[in-house]
């Protein structure tokens, strides 16, 4: 099907660059912008870190997220080498089909929109909680969570049809606001000499430290906490210079990721002491407050008004993080229908060169997965939050390991790029992290999303089925157009 077939006209909408979306739009500060926006830093910080600590490796932690930033790094190396080569807003399965056919690619593609869209509602779970909460906290009026979270859906639909420009500029002020905050209390402690027991350097880094406990629990929290950092390729399209911006923007984003989860981590641990921190985080595990973990000492450090700031910053985190995978998904709705895997409907551009009609889509979904959980009376966060936030770090580690193995298969077939350690030796070498890593993530997958074993179970059979149906979905069409792979 041809990418420029004139669609009908719609009132408001400009469909003369219908499958096209606006190039020069996103430098690689914008592009960065929105990757840090998807990891929700502070989402992640007050989130992750607590867990990792009082069931992980303790003081350990740090390391943890140094040794997935070297995972993700070296899988990085064949992804951009990779994205000299294919640019395209699918980026993912764009990727594996071209390595490993298109039926597979067209699979992944299906895990890649069922991943973004699973972390897109499980961040509204845990959105409507926080906002839920606030607005008691302050007015005294409750509002159930879900009103909260259909209401941003409006917003977050509106933002995402007013163009690429427009999330960049309100993803840049959240995403620096909660950044601030927390490289500003990590500096300090830093430069401070660290908290009761000192910087504790070797308690944190040194290899019996980083080994110490369940290492392993620890480094899946790190390595779910580096989700969306691909999202530099999918924006590939709209970038200036994209075979320039895409690679520094993407290596520039694990770097910056990598280095502010291991700082603010060790410094967390620090604050605490290295004696202390794993107790700490048992205490507030238990109390049903995790968060309190990160949140104490910033504000013993700063004063009561930084511990008044850090629920509304976990909030913005919370709507920067929606908005950016609402951009992500509906690229994806765009990719595949101008690909001819869905209707082509998904391609019509609106006047602001935004794709309408799959942020229309991709909002419908989100209601619908999350509303059930409303009208069954669910905990938000419990279920919501914690089962789909599993399930879409599942999805994308298995991406991460399919584009792997097709940048192998690629350049070997290709011979478009003959360098050893960009198309073979790192995008192996990340294959086998990453296959390490999806390994923990289904041993510990009980603990990551905080249910029972029938429950973890049944999520995890979610992902390959998907990639199978996708498959086999593909493989038919093909079949009944007379094509082959």
């Amino acid at each position: 099907m041809d990418s420029q077939t004139a669609l009908p006209v719609q009132a408001g909408h400009d469909v003369s660059m219908a499958g096209k979306l606006k190039p020069d739009s996103l430098g690689v500060l914008g592009i960065l912008f929105f990757v840090l926006s998807a990891q929700a830093p502070l989402t992640g910080i007050a989130g992750a870190v607590p867990i990792a600590v009082g069931i992980g490796n303790g003081a350990g932690v740090p390391a943890a997220y140094l040794a997935a930033g070297v995972i993700v790094l070296l899988f990085s190396v064949g992804f951009v080498a990779m994205g000299r080569h294919v640019v395209d807003a699918g980026a993912f399965y764009t990727y594996i089909g071209k390595g490993l056919g298109r039926p597979t690619g067209s699979g992944s593609a299906g895990v890649a929109l069922f991943a973004y869209c699973a972390v897109q509602a499980a961040m509204y779970g845990l959105y409507g909680a926080t906002v839920s909460g606030l607005v008691e906290h302050y007015t005294g009026t409750h509002v159930a969570w879900w009103v909260w979270t259909l209401v941003t859906m409006v917003i977050v639909q509106v933002l995402g049809a007013s163009g690429i420009e427009m999330g960049a500029k309100i993803l840049a002020v959240f995403v620096l606001a909660e950044f601030s905050i927390l490289i500003a209390f990590a500096l300090v402690t830093f430069f401070k000499g660290g908290g009761p027991e000192g910087l504790g350097f070797t308690d944190s880094f040194s290899p019996s430290a980083a080994l110490k406990g369940a290492p392993g629990v620890a480094l899946m929290f790190a390595v779910a906490s580096m989700f969306g950092f691909e999202a530099t390729a999918i924006y590939g399209e709209e970038a200036r210079e994209p075979r320039k911006t895409v690679p520094r923007a993407t290596y520039l984003s694990v770097a910056v990721i990598t280095g502010f989860f291991a700082f603010t981590s060790w410094m967390l641990v620090s604050a605490h002491g290295a004696s202390q921190v794993t107790a700490d985080a048992g205490k507030a595990l238990q109390s049903g407050d995790a968060a309190s973990f990160v949140f104490a000492p910033i504000t013993d450090l700063f004063g009561g008004w930084a511990g008044d700031v850090l629920p509304i910053l976990l909030a913005t985190s919370l709507f920067a993080g929606i908005l950016a995978f609402h951009n992500s998904a509906n690229r994806y709705l765009f990719s595949l229908g101008r690909e001819g895997l869905l209707p082509h409907r998904l391609t019509a551009i609106n006047r602001r060169h935004s794709p309408w009609v799959a942020g229309t889509v991709q909002t419908v979904l989100s209601v619908l997965l999350v509303m059930p959980f409303a009208i069954l009376g669910k905990d938000p966060v419990l279920t919501l939050f914690s089962w789909f936030s599993g399930v879409a770090v599942l999805g994308v580690m298995l991406l991460y390991f399919l584009t792997s193995a097709s940048v192998v298969v690629f350049f070997r077939r290709s011979r478009a790029d003959t360098r050893p350690w960009n198309t073979l030796i790192a995008p192996v070498l990340g294959a086998l992290g990453i296959a390490g890593a999806i390994w923990l993530i289904i041993a510990n997958f009980t603990t990551l999303i905080g249910g029972d074993r029938t429950t973890a179970v049944w999520l995890q059979v979610t992902v390959p089925a998907v990639l199978v149906l996708g498959v086999a979905a593909a493989r038919m069409t093909r079949s009944r157009a007379g094509t082959t792979d």
